[in-house]
């Protein structure tokens, strides 16, 4: 956190202009501040609290800080069909939360749901009616002769990362950021991911692939990459556009940019809806 006193001015205006004025509010970070791991058991432990120590002691080889000053959150995956289960875990130093929670704070609003953007991306396409079928979550990662056909990839443009999400239906069986300097970078990762989404996965062809936030490489820039992305997967590549799940009122005008923008905080308010 480099401008702690300008962020909090900033959440600070805005919250003086809603009436009533929130005491609480949801805090979406980048994916760079969190480490998301999916990890399997296939023995899971009856209590909560040993099942929370199994994961956090799982995690120490995943992240370069001691799990004691992190901040670990965790949330049931898919089923394998062989047994076990698989949890969707993140985990960032406690520290770095805290900044961002402080700067809320110095706004006057508490920051109860702490989450990563491109979680919430994904919240904001699966709100939308009919984005994507329950499935059968249950197939395994890495299930030889499986050849779903709900899987779709996210893949999110950040400042200097990015983040690529392979979904089943509505469960995350794949996550992987990367710094990014240049868009052969990330079409080089997308590929690379669609590669191993068929041979490790179990997966056929993609059944959708949604892009966020390349706005913010300008109109040429966006459309660039989205054709690059279409020439190395073979298929088709969407604009994710939230407003099937959430409409814009006052006769906003929502350009992309505004929309990238918007995505990751429209997805924290729809987190319900998609659990």
């Amino acid at each position: 956190m480099h401008q702690p006193a300008a962020l909090a001015a900033a959440i600070k205006t805005v919250l003086d202009k809603l009436t009533p004025r929130p005491r609480r509010c949801a805090l979406v970070v980048p994916d760079l501040v969190a480490k998301v791991s999916l990890l399997r058991f296939e023995k899971i432990p009856p209590k909560l609290q040993d099942l929370d120590q199994l994961i956090r002691w799982q995690m120490r080889k995943a992240v370069p800080f001691k799990i004691e000053e992190a901040q670990v959150g965790w949330v049931p995956g898919i089923v394998p069909p062989d047994g076990g289960r698989e949890f969707v875990v993140t985990a960032a130093r406690r520290d770095i939360i805290e900044s961002y929670e402080r700067a809320c704070e110095a706004a006057g609003a508490q920051a109860g749901i702490v989450d990563i953007a491109s979680l919430n991306l994904i919240n904001s396409v699966l709100a939308a009616p009919g984005a994507a079928p329950a499935g059968d979550a249950s197939r395994a990662s890495g299930a030889s002769g499986v050849t779903p056909t709900n899987d779709w990839l996210l893949v999110h443009v950040g400042p200097g990362y990015g983040t690529l999400a392979v979904v089943r239906g509505r469960e995350l069986i794949f996550f992987r950021n990367r710094s990014t300097t240049a868009d052969d970078d990330l079409a080089d990762l997308v590929h690379q991911t669609t590669m191993y989404h068929e041979d490790r996965l179990g997966g056929g062809r993609l059944a959708r692939v949604v892009l966020a936030g390349a706005s913010s490489r300008g109109a040429e820039g966006a459309e660039r990459l989205r054709r690059d992305l279409e020439e190395r997967i073979g298929g088709p590549v969407e604009t994710l556009d939230f407003r099937a799940a959430a409409a814009l009122r006052d006769r906003i005008a929502a350009g992309p940019g505004l929309i990238d923008s918007l995505a990751p905080a429209v997805g924290v308010l729809l987190r319900e809806r998609v659990a």
